[in-house]
């Protein structure tokens, strides 16, 4: 049985040790597994384990290094997988009872890269229904908690994906972000999360259907360190022509840019993009943090940025596409969804054409605006949230003394979504802890295709003030 200790280092050192032959996949495999059976009863971070699975692929891992076979990047790595990304022969469920037998047939495009690149699926991790909310809340079972505060959301969708990270219940994790779905859980588990620039990930679901609009969802990577981000990023990035909005540029090389000197970057800062209530202690903290580039040698400046409601042009586009996918069920299986479930579905079947040609209208003003800002910057910073956690299935009716703008549900992260109504590549790195001991996230926000300055910015900051060593209670 090999050291526990083994499950704090980080992805690349293990995939490392692996190829070195120091550790054997099935040993590391073992390892997770028991964290999780020991563990996860607290934090309901998996949805599935697939113990047969993972056994039979970390065999073949440990048989190829033996052999002296050419190794990918993820070569015998344990890995989770989000429940909205499909996997061939493994029920995937949305996060709902309306999916809970659904055993697709073909893996998704993130699915098939990380199996190609040698990565072990430990299992599925929890998700809110149909991945529509921040939280990690769905009718499957108890809700997803944070190991930070159980009594606390680890965020969502990928709540699961975040909490089993922070908990060290796996390496890595794959995510995938249409609203803040990476960024939130990110910030609430005190991990690293980057949504990468609109069609830089595949989002191929291998799943046949009538073809829809992907205005803003993006897959992407979730972990402890900004250098296994960019590793799994590389892995999952890249053309293909399944998926119509798929960049076709060359893939950048995000693992040089974790080593890349950031200083001389133009930095602009901002508290509220214009409309946001924040609580106080994020101000403070993620104030903080954006000085810190200052001594990293950046010009760190106030943005004067202003954000016209900027739900104006995320939320009909959203509801809707809710509503195309989902909304079939809505009178057949209503009953077994969740309440904010069939609220979001009733709302996307409301949006009229009008509504939605507004909201493309709103959209193309949201990118020329950031288009403008980014002539002048080469980042944007600002909190990931706007409060320092949240209660297990409390939406929040206010914030720092305002009401709930748009609406509770959207609330509490008005600095992630207005990002994927523009396509921007983002990220939240840990910026420290609130007085009750919570995980507050620095959000940093980089051009369209230029992941890279993204992730120099992180690793350098992760750098000067490393977050490593901070482990949460239930660990």
């Amino acid at each position: 049985m090999i050291d526990n200790d083994l499950a704090f280092a980080s992805a690349s050192d293990l995939i490392k040790l692996v190829a070195d032959k120091k550790v054997s996949p099935v040993e590391l495999t073992d390892l997770f597994f028991r964290r999780i059976d020991s563990l996860d009863s607290q934090l309901n971070s998996f949805l599935l384990l697939t113990h047969d699975i993972a056994a039979k692929a970390a065999k073949e891992a440990e048989a190829a290094v033996m052999r002296g076979d050419r190794l990918g990047p993820l070569h015998g790595l344990p890995i989770s997988i989000k429940d909205t990304q499909m996997t061939k022969g493994v029920v995937t469920t949305t996060g709902s009872l309306v999916f809970k037998d659904r055993t697709p047939e073909r893996d998704a495009a993130v699915v098939e890269r990380v199996k190609a690149a040698g990565g072990i699926m430990l299992g599925k991790t929890n998700t809110s229904e149909f991945a529509l909310v921040g939280m990690c809340d769905n009718r499957l079972g108890d809700s997803g908690r944070n190991p930070w505060n159980t009594g606390y959301t680890p965020g969502g969708s990928s709540g699961g994906a975040g909490a089993a990270t922070a908990a060290y219940l796996c390496p890595m994790a794959t995510g995938g972000d249409g609203g803040g779905s990476i960024r939130i859980p990110a910030s609430l588990c005190g991990i690293y999360g980057i949504k990468p620039t609109q069609g830089r990930v595949s989002g191929y679901t291998g799943v046949d259907g009538p073809p829809m609009p992907n205005l803003f969802g993006q897959q992407g990577p979730m972990s402890r360190t900004v250098r296994d981000s960019a590793l799994l990023l590389q892995v999952l990035a890249g053309h293909d022509p399944r998926d119509p909005i798929s960049l076709r540029e060359p893939v950048p090389d995000f693992l040089a840019a974790v080593d890349r000197d950031v200083r001389g970057l133009r930095v602009a800062w901002s508290p509220d993009y214009g409309f946001a209530a924040v609580e106080p202690e994020v101000l403070d903290v993620t104030g903080k943090a954006a000085k810190v580039f200052e001594e990293l040698g950046c010009h760190v400046e106030q943005s004067d940025l202003v954000m016209d409601s900027p739900y104006n042009a995320f939320g009909p586009i959203y509801e809707s596409s809710g509503f195309f996918s989902n909304g079939q069920f809505l009178e057949s299986h209503g009953q077994q969804m969740t309440h904010y479930a069939r609220e979001f579905l009733a709302m996307g079947g409301r949006v009229t054409a009008m509504d939605y040609a507004r909201a493309l209208g709103h959209r193309d003003r949201l990118i020329a605006q950031m288009d403008a800002l980014f002539e002048k910057h080469d980042l944007l910073l600002s909190p990931t949230l706007a409060l320092p956690g949240v209660p297990v299935g409390q939406f929040p009716e206010e914030i720092a003394g305002r009401p709930a703008y748009p609406h509770k549900y959207f609330s509490f992260h008005p600095f992630t979504y207005p990002i994927n109504v523009t396509g921007n590549a983002a990220a939240s790195v840990p910026a420290g802890l609130s007085s009750n001991g919570l995980p507050i996230g620095l959000h940093i926000v980089g051009r369209r295709g230029d992941e890279e300055t993204v992730i120099a910015a992180s690793a350098a900051f992760e750098r000067a003030r490393p977050w490593i060593q901070r482990r949460p209670p239930v660990v």
